[in-house]
């Protein structure tokens, strides 16, 4: 192509690029206008630097297509599609409170449900999942040490053969629970202990991370979401020391400070009084809140 068809070229594809942007002009939300604007910029700005064919937009379009048509009340194959492109975890970096000493938040994922069982301090949430007994515990403060009461905690996990409660067909409820902190900000309660497993890669997403020669799997960890009035809420994972995939996590979730040692014990008894028949684990770990709007 000579210099002056080139140059004809992109005052074509940039005066697409204006008449878009200009289409948004009017809208009345200043921040959707200013996101409308961005989006626009970047998308045609990496249509232009791939020299994107017709072809691979259609691959594209069909990829997404895909990925709703496989969207249902208990898989979201667009968090997926977030989660292994890092967006996720960007997304948590860009928002993340600036407070030291406060936990780390990590991607959300796409197995929470509303209305967990609730289960008392100390009680079960495993509910016959699969696993290592694993007895967790710490207490929920703020930045200056002072307890938390009353924090609702959420705590879901997927089993020993790396499937959370919601990929079965038959209803159960396991590995999931709702609790609140005591009086001093204490919780504890049994679960097991977390096990790695891969990301459901039988759909587009997982194609994708075929096709790029990437792997499915996340390390074991313990997903968190706690809740107090006057404080942020913490979304978080406890990741276990010494998994062989802390360092190929497929979503990025994995930091250094969520990495917790699992203890682990025979013959002896719980911290709680009771004593387990074989094998089981326990993990300690606080959860420390920043001061702001709950979500």
């Amino acid at each position: 192509m000579r210099i002056d068809d080139r140059t004809r070229a992109s005052g074509r594809e940039q005066a697409v690029t204006e008449e878009v942007l200009a289409s948004f002009d009017a809208t009345p939300d200043p921040r959707l206008r200013e996101v409308m604007h961005s989006l626009v910029r970047h998308l045609h700005s990496f249509a232009r630097e791939v020299r994107l064919s017709e072809r691979e937009w259609d691959a594209a379009i069909e990829f997404l297509t895909r990925a709703g048509h496989i969207t249902d009340a208990h898989r979201q194959e667009f968090i997926l599609l977030s989660d292994v492109l890092g967006l996720s975890m960007l997304t948590v970096a860009i928002n993340e409170a600036a407070a030291p000493g406060a936990t780390e938040s990590t991607v959300f994922g796409p197995f929470f449900v509303d209305e967990a069982p609730e289960v008392p301090l100390g009680g079960d949430i495993a509910r016959g999942a699969a696993g290592t007994p694993c007895y967790v515990s710490g207490q929920v403060r703020s930045v200056t040490g002072a307890p938390i009461e009353g924090a609702k905690i959420e705590v879901w996990e997927a089993d020993d053969d790396g499937f959370y409660d919601v990929q079965y067909l038959d209803g159960r409820s396991a590995g999931r629970g709702r609790l609140r902190s005591g009086d001093d900000g204490e919780y504890r309660f049994w679960s097991v202990l977390p096990a790695p497993y891969p990301i459901p890669h039988d759909g587009p997403v997982g194609d994708l991370l075929t096709a790029t020669g990437r792997g499915p799997m996340r390390p074991a960890h313990l997903h968190f979401m706690v809740t107090a009035p006057g404080f942020r809420t913490l979304i978080t994972h406890l990741f276990v020391a010494g998994d062989p995939y802390l360092d190929c996590d497929a979503v990025f979730g994995v930091k250094p400070g969520l990495i917790v040692e699992a203890a682990h014990h025979l013959g002896e008894p719980a911290p709680d009084g009771t004593h387990p028949r074989g094998a089981w684990t326990s993990i300690a770990f606080d959860l420390v809140l920043a001061t702001g709007h709950t979500r």
